[in-house]
């Protein structure tokens, strides 16, 4: 008995003196760099995450070697931690699992992992070996395990992953359950298509999110922006094309990529047309990514898996279809095709991934192919460049200019990166390309002579970073993001001016008032000056609940919103009210 006695007050002994210390700095270190600094650093989203998981490696370093634990609970905590972690992830839910390009289980529970074990190793340095043991095996367990709990919505632009809980209902769930037999109803209406659109597609005429000759109210607290309506929708990323009382998107219902057109007015469905098709990503979600085109009384749309459709936009009847990336041989590289449809002259043309591709507007015949970018996920954009109307893409070799009729390529701009978002010329003729943030945003000069088309790097500049966020460019100045923060830059020397607002989202500009219109990633409503001095917010409102990566759309003063779960048109204010 005296023995035993003495067991246990050495075994006691042993683990009073453990070195706790350096597990606990590790683990404050490691939370602080992987969930603190991203949110309050823009840009700081992938060290956070490394330093995350070599924190998990530091904690086993440190427990194996500098804790003073004994032998036996040395090796069996890090044999466990190891262990758990590679088998519980075959029992986490897909979205999770394929999250962060397969890291985002790895991510979030080795942080979680690491504080748990801390917390033991403080809490039953006291207890004799047998129960602390028994209850290490089951901190370790849980912190692993409870994953197998949940699942992800998605991310943020800053790379936080929204979670729910595993069996939750989805949006898209309670909507197919509310909707019936909706689907393949149709609603035909009587619409004159004569005129051109207001809106024809993606990021407005320009594709350059610039709105001139609208002016609105800027006090929203004495008038706030009047809700109209608001509608469930199925998920998807894309936006609006308007013309009169019709306006067009895309969105997924369960198997069917559909293609849907309803008033504006009341939100109300007029027509839509599906195919059986479903693209998902642990990002951002299930549904098509591209902005319908509106050209004459057609409607041009590219879905997430290729198919390219043109259709009636009176009543949504196919005029013709095609599967571009068979016809390209393209693959999307893990995010969908995202490319919305560009018509010029007698040919609509879209990036699968990389590669530019025409098609007879008329017959579905194809025109040309185009050489491969790589990857992408920007649209094409027609620019005139000296005279000369050319389309430009961003893709993963930089930039390349092609002539629409025949695809002849013009110039190249090599800068190598994954692109998303859409390039901008300046005042005099530059063009603004972004490479995300990790090389921030260049501005090129084009020249055209005798011996062809050169290109020029005046300078490139990390104050801005555009990644997921379009840019708009107004009176010598660029307005954009660093992660969520809103940034202006002077275009001259790509030196910033200011930056504040965590908004994330996509901004619309309106030159008649230096104003920005800005649809926050939450879903907010909000203007801010468009003026170099300082950085001003002059009204915030809350407009539609759920990430909104979506662009918005501003039709005289009525905005739409819309995002993977919700739309919804707001009246905004008119000017001097």
């Amino acid at each position: 008995m005296i023995r035993r006695k003495q067991a246990l007050s050495d075994q006691a002994s042993q683990h009073l003196s453990l070195r706790l210390l350096p597990g606990v700095i590790i683990v404050i270190l490691q939370w602080l760099f992987r969930f603190v600094i991203p949110v309050l650093v823009p840009g700081t989203a992938e060290i956070g995450v490394l330093v995350g998981l070599a924190g998990g490696l530091a904690i086993i370093i440190w427990w194996a070697f500098f804790s003073r634990a004994h032998r036996v609970d040395r090796w069996t905590a890090v044999i466990l931690m190891l262990a758990a972690l590679v088998a519980i992830r075959g029992l986490v839910h897909e979205s999770i699992v394929t999250g962060f390009q397969g890291l985002m289980y790895f991510v979030y529970a080795v942080p979680v992992l690491s504080l748990a074990f801390v917390v033991w190793a403080m809490a039953t340095r006291r207890l004799p070996a047998r129960p602390r043991r028994m209850l290490m095996a089951m901190t370790i367990v849980l912190a692993c395990g409870m994953w197998t709990l949940l699942r992800s919505d998605g991310i943020t632009g800053y790379a936080g992953a929204y979670f729910r809980w595993r069996w939750a209902e989805t949006p898209e769930q309670k909507l197919m359950a509310e909707s019936g037999d909706e689907l393949t109803a149709r609603w035909p209406e009587p619409v004159a298509l004569e005129t051109k659109a207001e809106w024809p597609g993606f990021r407005g005429p320009q594709r350059n999110g610039v709105v001139p000759g609208v002016k609105i109210g800027t006090d929203w607290i004495a008038s706030p922006p009047v809700a109209l309506w608001r509608q469930p929708i199925g998920p998807g990323c894309s936006s609006f094309a308007v013309h009169g009382n019709l306006i067009y998107t895309q969105e997924q219902r369960g198997a069917m990529e559909m293609v849907s057109c309803y008033n504006l007015a009341e939100g109300k469905p007029v027509w839509k047309h599906g195919d059986e098709a479903r693209f998902w990503d642990s990002h951002a979600g299930a549904g098509p990514r591209a902005t319908p085109t509106l050209h004459g009384d057609r409607v041009y749309t590219f879905g997430a898996t290729g198919i390219l459709n043109v259709l009636d936009a009176h009543n949504g009847s196919v005029v013709w279809s095609r599967n571009a990336a068979t016809d390209t041989k393209a693959e999307h590289s893990g995010w969908g095709f995202t490319s919305s449809p560009l018509v010029v002259d007698s040919s609509v043309i879209i990036a699968a991934a990389g590669i530019l591709a025409a098609f007879d507007i008329k017959t579905g015949k194809p025109c040309w192919v185009g050489p491969d970018g790589g990857k992408g996920y920007s649209s094409p954009h027609l620019m005139t460049i000296d005279g000369i109307k050319q389309i430009l893409l961003l893709s993963e070799v930089g930039v390349t200019s092609v002539l629409p009729a025949d695809g002849t390529v013009l110039w190249k701009h090599e800068w190598p990166e994954e692109r998303i978002v859409q390039p901008a010329m300046t005042e005099d003729g530059d063009i603004l390309l972004s490479a995300g943030g990790v090389k921030g945003i260049r501005r090129i000069s084009i020249s055209h002579g005798s011996d062809g088309w050169k290109t020029e790097e005046r300078w490139t500049s990390l104050q801005m970073k555009p990644s997921f966020n379009d840019i708009v460019v107004h009176k010598g100045h660029a307005f954009g993001f660093v992660g969520p923060n809103l940034t202006c830059i002077d275009i001259s020397d790509g030196k910033r001016k200011w930056r504040g607002g965590r908004y994330g989202g996509q901004i619309l500009l309106l030159p008649d008032q230096d104003l920005l219109l800005v649809l926050s990633e939450k879903g907010e409503l909000a203007l801010v000056r468009a003026v170099p001095d300082e950085f001003t917010e002059l009204a915030r409102f809350p407009a539609i609940e759920g990430k909104t990566w979506n662009h918005h759309v501003l039709i005289n003063n009525v905005v739409l919103v819309r995002n993977a779960q919700e739309m919804a048109a707001f009246r905004l204010p008119s000017a001097g009210s």
